[in-house]
């Protein structure tokens, strides 16, 4: 069943009320904007409960107020009682088409949204605000399924072998005024923190506007940062990274480094860049035509022993190639980085997320794992 979030429920009603404007906000601001296009409808931010927590499903307390102009000409014309089952019309119209929405969706057997089996409460008030305005509200509880409590093992730290967790939204110490970054603790509880001296370097925390309005490291300026302690990293991997890049040039998002051997997983004049070498030089550079200049779930995985290697980009096809004569190298001689490699730079790109585990997934981890990243950032 997919999950409904509120943002989802109020793009639905803005979507169903063509008469006139929508407003998400409070009733003391309808006056606040007068090239306003009557009839309104505002939407009133809802209070909600989730009242049983295995059940998953939220249920929405909605005010919907519905506005129409009743100047002094009109109420020589029209009676009060008549604008308001006018407006009131218009009301039962959007609502049912709402409620068709949700019940001819391809969701046809597990409905995302549903008004609850209880009385839709109306109130009729007249002479609103400053413009005269006749209004109906509309009160009733919707339901849709948001988040089932559950205990189900879908984080990367439910699943053995994960060496490294970097997400934006945790464990990163940075100065409130400036936005710069020091620090960004590993959450896997491995102790494998990032760290950057100098405020030149030091990249930005933003915690909104990243994809799904979700919190986000930028590296503007030749940023980057790198973990305190060498890489702990075998033969064998798979790695996760949310991220975005400009379109020129190589953009690395994490990157492990040394004079021997060495992998990059970002972006490439707009696409999906993976590259990696071994301690006699053997190369794979590769990973597809999906575009980065959005936010992109990349997974790359690398079996040492037989140099085989797995890119895929979101949910796109995966991009499968044997490296001949692969030396299966550990990478662990060296220091992880995000947002550089060598002499590259990500520049004015963002990274969400990072994960890193010392194995292949098997196919059903992988799933497990995208799942986890495009619940949370919503990217295809």
């Amino acid at each position: 069943m997919a999950i409904t979030r509120l943002t989802d429920i109020i793009t639905v009603f803005d979507s169903k009320w063509t008469y006139g404007d929508v407003k998400f906000g409070y009733e003391g601001e309808v006056n606040q904007e007068h090239d306003t296009k009557y009839p309104l409808m505002l939407v009133e931010p809802p209070s909600s409960i989730i009242p049983k927590i295995y059940d998953g499903r939220e249920e929405y307390e909605f005010e919907i107020n519905f506005y129409n102009l009743y100047s002094q000409d009109a109420q020589s014309v029209v009676t009060l009682q008549k604008r308001w089952d006018n407006l009131q019309d218009l009301a039962n119209e959007w609502l049912d088409m709402v409620l068709k929405y949700y019940q001819d969706s391809v969701f046809t057997t597990n409905v995302e949204a549903y008004l609850n089996d209880e009385s839709i409460e109306i109130e009729r008030i007249k002479e609103v605000a400053n413009d005269r305005l006749v209004q109906i509200k509309l009160t009733f509880t919707m339901s849709g399924f948001t988040k089932c409590f559950r205990p189900v093992s879908n984080y990367p730290t439910d699943y053995s072998g994960c060496l490294l967790w970097l997400k934006a939204d945790s464990g990163v110490n940075f100065s409130i005024p400036t936005k710069q970054v020091s620090a960004w603790d590993d959450q896997s509880g491995n102790n494998g923190d990032f760290s950057v001296s100098g405020s030149i370097k030091q990249p930005f925390r933003y915690g909104y506007d990243g994809a799904n309005d979700k919190a986000y490291i930028n590296f503007k300026g030749n940023k980057s940062i790198q973990s305190n302690s060498n890489a702990t990293l075998g033969a064998d991997f798979t790695i996760f990274t949310v991220a975005k890049s400009p379109v020129d040039l190589t953009r690395p998002y994490f990157s492990y480094y040394s004079t021997r051997e060495k992998f990059i997983i970002g972006g490439r004049n707009g696409n999906t860049y993976v590259a990696l070498e071994d301690d006699a030089a053997h190369t794979f550079v590769g990973g597809g035509s999906g575009s980065t200049t959005d936010y992109s779930i990349i997974r790359a995985d690398l079996d040492g022993s037989t140099g085989n290697v797995n890119v895929q980009r979101n949910n796109d096809s995966i991009t499968s190639s044997t490296i001949a004569s692969w030396s299966g190298v550990s990478f662990n001689s060296s220091k992880y980085f995000v947002g550089s490699f060598s002499t590259d730079f990500l520049d004015d790109g963002n990274v969400e997320e990072v994960i890193v585990f010392n194995r292949v997934l098997t196919d059903n981890e992988m799933e497990d794992i995208k799942g986890y990243l495009n619940t949370k950032y919503k990217i295809y």
